[in-house]
């Protein structure tokens, strides 16, 4: 490896240890937006508090 290539990339500080870079690594699957998620989630709870309401037990 070059001089030069290793003043442009700076090594991790585990990665003398073996460790993986996990964001160097393509996963598999479907990928969703953290914003999808919050959404969904905010949907998911506002939907069970009305029909809560609406259906008491």
């Amino acid at each position: 490896m070059s001089s030069r290539r290793r003043r442009d990339e700076a090594p991790m500080p585990a990665s003398g240890a073996g460790l993986l870079r996990f964001f160097e690594e393509e996963s598999k699957g479907i990928k969703i937006r953290p914003e999808t998620v919050v959404i969904a989630a905010a949907l998911l709870i506002a939907a069970v508090t009305i029909l809560r309401w609406l259906i008491p037990l």
